[in-house]
């Protein structure tokens, strides 16, 4: 019930934040959606303009082709949680900006400190910059890596497989792991919130299955 009480805290505050320029546009805050003790946690780059109609997040394609990937390997939304590294949409779906994903840093942290998922799937490069801010998505993808004690599996955005129809397999054959990276992945009590959306990561942090 913590957990539970800390993710609808964080969702009230996420609809009346004026924390960045952001909030003049919403029309809803997309704070995410999932139960609070989900093993698996989706962190997407930001609100669309479906997202910002409904309050939900990846309720457009993209999000159309994440079900169809839970699917893939059993689950569904309800399974998992679903957030974004920015809880408002940046306008024309234009990539967040450094301090917008600043100010949303906190209210990310606090939904994983919550919610202490098994592994954390980021979805594009933004997202996965928030823990592999040196890394190439090209390079990393489908793999896990451990960050400061939590295991992060970087892939591509569903949005890029739809762009472009050449990483859908790709994307497809990323999903199929995670049933594994779940499996292998300890739940870690204790998660050390980082002081800024983009962190430096030294060789020390990280290790891969």
């Amino acid at each position: 019930m913590e957990a539970l009480a800390a993710l609808n805290e964080i969702a009230e505050q996420a609809a009346g934040c004026q924390q960045c320029s952001l909030y003049h546009s919403r029309k809803h805050s997309v704070p995410g959606e999932g139960p609070a003790d989900a093993e698996l946690m989706f962190i997407g780059e930001g609100p669309g303009f479906h997202e910002n109609e409904q309050g939900r997040p990846f309720v457009g394609p993209a999000g159309a082709f994440l079900e169809e990937l839970l699917d893939s390997i059993g689950l569904t939304r309800k399974n998992v949680f679903i957030t974004n590294v920015v809880k408002c949409r940046p306008p024309g779906n234009r990539d967040p900006q450094f301090e917008e994903l600043e100010a949303c840093a906190s209210y990310l942290d606090r939904q994983i400190q919550a919610i202490n998922p098994k592994v954390i799937v980021t979805l594009g490069r933004f997202s996965m910059a928030r823990f592999l801010p040196h890394a190439k998505i090209s390079e990393v993808h489908g793999q896990a890596v451990q960050v400061r004690g939590r295991w992060v599996t970087p892939m591509y955005h569903p949005a890029a497989a739809l762009h472009q129809p050449s990483l859908r397999s790709t994307v497809e054959a990323d999903f199929r792991k995670l049933p594994d990276w779940i499996a292998k992945a300890d739940s870690v009590k204790d998660y050390e919130i980082p002081s800024t959306p983009v962190q430096d990561t030294n060789s020390e942090q990280l290790s891969l299955f």
